[in-house]
């Protein structure tokens, strides 16, 4: 037969002489091994066929014999008893001995604790002595003995019952986006980490209850041994937390799985009536703080737009409600110097399905404030992304590196050369330089100076516009566990007056004629200032 038609009929079966090796297996690894060794097979017998009519039925033959054969390689071990039960010895044990009880059984020592199935493992499979055992693990032996002892009635106990598996292991949760509040450390989001779906489940099923790692094994139908690195992985990098009766818990913040449609909208509408505030009482006091302002470089030279990133940066970062908590509990700090508030968004239902909004609202998604600085050159960048800007990638492609590109740019130390090819082609995938011409707003001077010139809202307007914010927070954290309740108030009353409402604000300056609309090259920069002590064309 061809090779291309061998390949193209081991290709279409793969999947299922995977699934063959699953079933007559008792690991992840042994079936592949078993799959790998009918794979070579056929593929070497299907070379020397000719034309073969039931081909499926062909494959299922050289499938058995294969596994017939790997079966008889294994060496036959009686396994030791325990208590009457008889425990196979792992790495070889015959498949020709296979039963549902001894698979049961060995399933059943998977579920044992890690110290008492090592012990089990060393005493009856290892044969080694309760007093090298003791030596070996540095407990005493009786405590050896005592663990011994547990593990006869565990596993009697778990033979006879029947084992259920939790709602997460029939119906696991899937993510529909990571987000992160912080530093995530070498670019490194919360998806990194969890972004597998066992290690989602596992964070996700100890988010309601604290666990203890049988019980989360249990809730995910999978057993300790399998999941107890990737605990151990979680519980390193933060996103599980060792408590009480050796169990975990989780700060990571998934977002509710119910919402009310009539609450979301009354939350806009109050949301609405503050931007509406805040264009008539804050607006005037920050344009005026900034306009002063000379050494900026606007490509455009449409001042608005730096009248419109001073009231973005305003309303987000110094119109905020404080709870007074200490939220330092939810900082999730990782091995790759990560330090940030993991967020996980989940489907969601609504409770209230038939209810007809009366407001057609657009995105109010924003990415920021996100701040970027150097080490090498003495720059320092600002910028939220939103729908008024025409940036991608968030986050993950707003880098360092594409600043001091930039800086290098306008102090003459790069040009678009062969040699500088890798950051000319950045700067122009961004479209921060485009026919040697800087598109950034740049403003010579220091960051914090600038933003210390814009005012922050009067306490008096503050508490008036917001009065029914921590009511609105109360309610809200009735849909998060007792842990998260902190994180959920505080955020949700500091965010009461943020990003939304600035874009709200920037919505009603933007159609009342107040700025001009922007074109596609002021999209590039709009809410992205680069702080240097050098303006392009100096």
């Amino acid at each position: 037969m061809e090779k291309e038609k061998v390949d193209r009929i081991i290709t279409d079966y793969l999947q299922k002489i995977y699934g063959f090796s699953v079933k007559k297996s008792h690991s992840y690894d042994e079936a592949e091994e078993i799959c790998s060794q009918i794979v070579e097979q056929m593929y070497i017998s299907l070379l020397r066929a000719d034309e073969i009519i039931n081909i499926e039925g062909y494959i299922w033959r050289i499938s058995e014999h294969t596994y017939a054969k790997y079966v008889s390689n294994k060496k036959k071990h009686e396994g030791i008893s325990l208590d009457g039960i008889q425990i196979p010895y792992y790495d070889k044990y015959s498949f020709e001995n296979n039963s549902e009880e001894i698979y049961r059984l060995r399933e059943e020592v998977a579920f044992l604790s890690q110290k008492r199935r090592q012990i089990v493992y060393d005493f009856y499979y290892k044969n080694k002595s309760i007093e090298l055992i003791s030596k070996q693990l540095e407990i005493p032996e009786g405590t050896v003995k005592w663990h011994l002892n547990k593990a006869r009635n565990d596993l009697k106990e778990g033979f006879s019952m029947e084992r259920k598996i939790g709602e997460l292991g029939l119906n696991p949760i899937k993510a529909i986006s990571y987000g992160h509040s912080g530093n995530p450390g070498n670019n490194e989001g919360p998806e990194t980490y969890i972004g597998d779906k066992i290690n989602l489940n596992i964070v996700y099923s100890v988010y309601w209850e604290p666990k203890t790692l049988q019980q989360i094994a249990e809730e995910l139908g999978l057993t300790p041994v399998y999941i107890e690195d990737k605990v151990s992985y979680l519980e390193a990098n933060g996103f599980l937390v060792k408590t009480t009766g050796n169990k975990y818990t989780t700060y990571v913040n998934f977002t509710p799985t119910k919402y009310s449609k009539e609450t979301n909208e009354n939350h806009r509408k109050a949301q609405l009536k503050i931007a509406e505030a805040l264009v008539k009482k804050y607006v005037p006091l920050i344009r005026k703080a900034v306009e002063d302002i000379k050494d900026v470089y606007i490509p455009s030279g449409n001042r608005e737009l730096l009248e419109a990133a001073a009231i973005f940066y305003a309303i987000s970062n110094k119109c905020s409600i404080s709870s007074g908590k200490d939220l330092s509990k939810y900082d999730i700090k990782t091995t790759a110097g990560g330090d940030f508030i993991a967020t996980i968004e989940l489907e969601s239902k609504a409770i209230d399905p038939d209810f007809t909004p009366t407001l057609d609202l657009p995105s109010y998604y924003a990415c920021g404030s996100m701040t970027r600085t150097s080490k090498k050159y003495p720059i320092y960048s600002w910028s939220i992304d939103t729908r008024y800007d025409s940036r991608k990638g968030a986050w993950k492609n707003n880098i360092y590196t594409d600043y001091e590109y930039v800086y290098e740019f306008i102090k003459g130390m790069i040009s678009d050369t062969s040699a500088n090819s890798e950051k000319f082609a950045r700067l122009k995938e961004r479209e921060f330089v485009t026919d040697n011409k800087v598109n950034l707003m740049v403003l010579k001077g220091d960051a914090h100076e600038f933003f210390d010139k814009i005012p922050s809202l009067d306490e008096d307007i503050k508490n008036e516009l917001v009065k029914g914010a921590l009511e609105y927070a109360t309610i809200e954290a009735k849909y998060y566990p007792t842990q998260m309740q902190d994180l959920v108030i505080a955020w949700t009353l500091g965010g009461f007056i943020g990003t939304t409402v600035a874009l709200m604000v920037m919505d009603i300056l933007y159609s009342d004629g107040t700025f001009k609309p922007l074109t596609e090259k002021e999209k590039i920069t709009a809410n992205n200032i680069l702080f240097s002590d050098t303006l392009p064309n100096e």
